[in-house]
């Protein structure tokens, strides 16, 4: 594992670096791609366009492939240039969600391609030793997944109040963190490496956002049911973060037609309906699962057994009777939901739609609400894109710290 490049700064000229940052995600979007290119697709000139390839090609950030060339016997021949994905040599970033049961390690390509994956339970881990073990995990995984690769970073996600900003996790009920800067510790522990940190489902909106469907950079609702729920809106490509990125806690949404008791004394809260430990409990507590554990149901479902199934339509349509009512109030172009037995199985997703188009006053077409486009890897994808976000934005500084 190699240390990422000195880039340099720039100095005073903000045209250079928003340049470079269109050149780069032309090339995300478009790559291979000759410069002549890329100047027609991005509205640069060719001069600039050549200027920021230079750039880029000599942080490492964009290669150029000769062997690509087709030549016409005409004028001088175009070597396309592409990210630089390949080996040796491409950059990395890694990643690693902070669940309640685990942890999942990642490292992504600057496709955001999932190279490596590894998983942490936290069963037996003390919340006080909880850091401890993960970033030791951490340490592990990235010196075997990352070995002879330029490591740009890493990016952590997780549920809760994350203030991105201060690198600090405000509030996590479920781990028995507050005010920790976790963000500090983490790259204490890997050798002041750069480390970001972000909620969650804000990281899954930036993932979507920069890998995903071209409508979620205009504009998204991104809803994330898991232990926790939680949510977050994308506008023209940004990711509203809210004064000390307080943002995105719809844990006590209301869900229409729902009674259950929310531990905040009220009835009917999304968290206390949808989430994953709910659904276990409530599965425990009709006799489909011996132990409170969401994966539980979702294989009980898979193999047959109408109980689980049945439990799982019902909270896709609670889910999608929330989905409604965030459709209404911010109408996007996408609505993004990270629900994990509608990534397995079509037909729960399809139970969210119907839902949620049911009630909604504005949405009419069920095809606005999808999955992540990374599948069952969105978490690690997620992570690691809370470190990849800021390069493709300031790819000429974001690492000159």
């Amino acid at each position: 594992m190699t240390a990422a490049p000195h880039i340099p700064r720039t100095t005073g000229d903000g045209r250079r670096e928003a340049n470079a940052a269109t050149v780069l995600r032309t090339v995300l979007d478009h790559g291979p791609v000759a410069r002549m290119t890329i100047a027609a697709l991005s509205g640069l000139s060719p001069a600039a366009v050549s200027r920021q390839c230079t750039d880029l090609v000599r942080v490492g950030l964009v290669r150029e492939l000769p062997e690509l060339v087709e030549s016409s016997g005409v004028g001088r021949p175009q070597i396309p240039v592409d990210l630089h994905t390949g080996e040796p040599g491409g950059p990395v970033a890694g990643g690693v969600h902070i669940g309640v049961p685990g942890s999942t390690f990642g490292l992504l390509d600057l496709r955001g391609r999932l190279l490596a994956r590894r998983t942490l339970p936290h069963d037996g881990i003390a919340s006080g030793d909880l850091s401890r073990q993960i970033l030791h995990g951490l340490r592990a995984f990235l010196a075997d997944a990352g070995r002879g690769r330029r490591l740009l970073g890493v990016g952590a996600a997780l549920g809760g109040w994350v203030d991105s900003g201060l690198g600090t996790v405000v509030r996590h009920d479920a781990l028995g963190w507050h005010q920790r800067p976790l963000a500090a510790e983490l790259a204490r522990g890997l050798g002041g490496l750069e480390v970001r940190i972000d909620n969650h489902a804000r990281a899954i909106a930036q993932s979507e956002i920069l890998f995903g469907r071209p409508a979620a950079r205009r504009s998204l609702v991104h809803l994330f049911v898991g232990n926790v729920v939680d949510a977050a809106l994308g506008i023209a490509g940004v990711v509203h973060q809210g004064p000390g990125s307080g943002a995105g806690d719809v844990a006590h949404l209301p869900v229409p037609d729902s009674t259950v008791t929310c531990p905040c004394g009220r009835s009917g809260c999304l968290e206390a309906t949808a989430s994953d430990t709910a659904v276990a409990l409530t599965a425990v507590r009709r006799g489909i699962v011996p132990d409170p554990d969401v994966f539980l149901v979702v294989d009980a479902a898979a193999a047959g057994d109408r109980r689980a199934d049945r439990l799982l339509r019902e909270r896709a349509r609670a889910v999608g009777r929330a989905t409604a009512l965030m459709l209404d109030v911010l109408n996007p172009d996408l609505v993004v939901v990270t629900e994990h037995s509608s990534m397995l199985n079509p037909d729960y997703l399809e139970e969210i739609r119907g839902a949620a188009v049911d009630l909604s006053h504005v949405c009419r077409d069920p095809e606005r609400i999808v999955s992540p486009h990374a599948g069952t890897t969105v978490l690690p994808v997620a992570a690691g894109t809370i470190l990849l976000n800021p390069l493709f934005r300031h790819p000429l500084a974001t690492f000159d710290r």
